[in-house]
């Protein structure tokens, strides 16, 4: 199977230019993406590109990766509806710095066609003004770049000359490479298009050059919209920004769709072992076995497998059973991310000195339960818990209870929690 035939069948391409499947089956395509470091860490979003790369590198291409350490300066308006704030120097440094070691994660720095990583930063460091118009702007007219949807799309709410730019130093960029490295091919996501296809013109106009684009679809949310670097909601690869636990979640939570969708798009099997991935969950709706196998292969892909286990075990600790070492294991910050969403509530340490009744810590307390009438009624029906363990009318509840020697998590029944911070 060829790469294209592959990156079709995983939901991986959008469009390309006549021609660059023959490229790609060429000896050792050259490709690159673009990435500018205009947040602290990559994101699932910019994973589905990443992955491009890393089917080019395992069919035998040799991956570049463009830092855009020049034009993160400005900011691309592909997809934005309004200009993007912009960060200063020494944000943008950070950024990069801290993206960079992200993507020795994914591809082989190492090997035969090992990837190569750039930034644009270097050759327009020393480019004035006068020589970037002279010997790039000419090349491009107005026309052709007001045509492109990432200009159309602002026309009415507006557009700074800076972003209506960007187009052609991303173009530029790609003419750097074609002349420098010998990189005939630039991939993205979808909306990038406009972009790409103004670096194959100026390699044609400049050079009287043949390049290549291909795009693949944006991986978007459930509301629809992209994964961006300034929207919220995004599920990062950085574990301070999303942590294991939350990529986890977040994966293990997707729809049957989604989980399909996401595991050829994000998986490095085999299309057979994908394939009977999902012949296996469609015999066994409700086990979600591809939910399963996506959350476990891109947690460890992103984090670790040590940090999968965690997630795993932090999981459990929610929806089934568990002991008092079970939450001793997790660290503070893992405890409460569990628990973010429960009610909360604070007692004073004072009250567990000599004991305090189970009936009183959940009624008067903390108004979990909100009258004497339904304390009974729980304990009764044995389903009110400590610590995730049946409690009876007579338990006492003391400092040796607290978990992380801080909390106390009252339940009833698999659903209804609250988390005590003992004070």
């Amino acid at each position: 199977m060829t790469l294209l035939e592959e990156l079709t069948w995983r939901g991986s391409y959008h469009d390309s230019i006549p021609e660059t499947g023959e490229y790609l089956n060429s000896s050792q395509p050259r490709a690159y993406i673009g990435y500018d470091p205009t947040a602290p860490s990559l994101h699932i979003g910019n994973l589905a590109t990443i992955m491009l790369l890393v089917h080019l590198q395992r069919h035998g291409g040799k991956p570049f990766i463009l830092m855009g350490g020049a034009t993160g300066r400005i900011g691309d308006p592909s997809g934005k509806k309004s200009e993007r704030t912009l960060l200063s120097e020494e944000v943008i440094e950070a950024n990069l710095q801290a993206q960079k070691s992200q993507f020795s994660k994914f591809l082989d720095f190492d090997g035969n066609n090992s990837a190569e990583l750039v930034n644009n930063f270097d050759w327009y460091e020393n480019m004035n003004v006068l020589s970037f118009l002279r010997d790039v702007g000419k090349h491009l007219t107005v026309n052709y770049m007001m045509a492109k949807d990432s200009v159309k799309s602002r026309l009415d709410s507006g557009l700074s000359f800076t972003e209506f730019s960007y187009q052609l130093l991303q173009g530029f960029d790609f003419h750097h490479l074609y002349s420098t490295h010998n990189v005939k091919l630039q991939m993205g996501g979808s909306d990038q298009w406009g972009n790409i296809t103004a670096g194959t013109e100026l390699i044609r106009r400049m050079s009287d050059g043949k390049a290549y684009a291909l795009t693949c679809p944006l991986i978007t949310k459930a509301d629809g919209s992209k994964f961006g670097k300034s929207e919220s909601g995004n599920i990062w690869l950085d574990p301070s920004l999303t942590s294991p636990y939350k990529f986890y979640q977040y994966f293990i939570n997707t729809t049957d769709e989604e989980a399909i969708t996401y595991l050829k798009v994000f998986s490095l099997r085999t299309i057979d072992e994908i394939q009977q991935t999902i012949t296996d969950h469609e015999a066994q709706i409700g086990a979600r076995i591809a939910q399963k196998a996506l959350a476990d292969e891109l947690t460890t892909l992103v984090h670790s497998e040590d940090e999968l286990n965690t997630a795993k075990r932090a999981a459990s600790i929610l929806f089934g059973k568990a002991s008092k070492q079970d939450f001793e294991e997790l660290s503070k910050v893992q405890f409460l991310e569990i628990f973010e969403a429960v009610p909360q509530s604070e007692i004073s340490r004072a009250l567990l000195i000599d004991g305090l009744p189970i009936t009183e810590l959940s009624s008067t307390e903390t108004n979990f339960l909100t009258s004497n009438s339904e304390v009974r009624r729980a304990l009764k029906e044995g389903s009110l818990k400590l610590n995730k363990q049946a409690v009876k009318s007579e338990t006492i509840v003391g400092e040796a209870d607290l978990l992380l020697n801080e909390f106390l998590l009252l339940q009833r029944g698999k659903k209804k929690y609250h988390l005590v911070r003992v004070v």
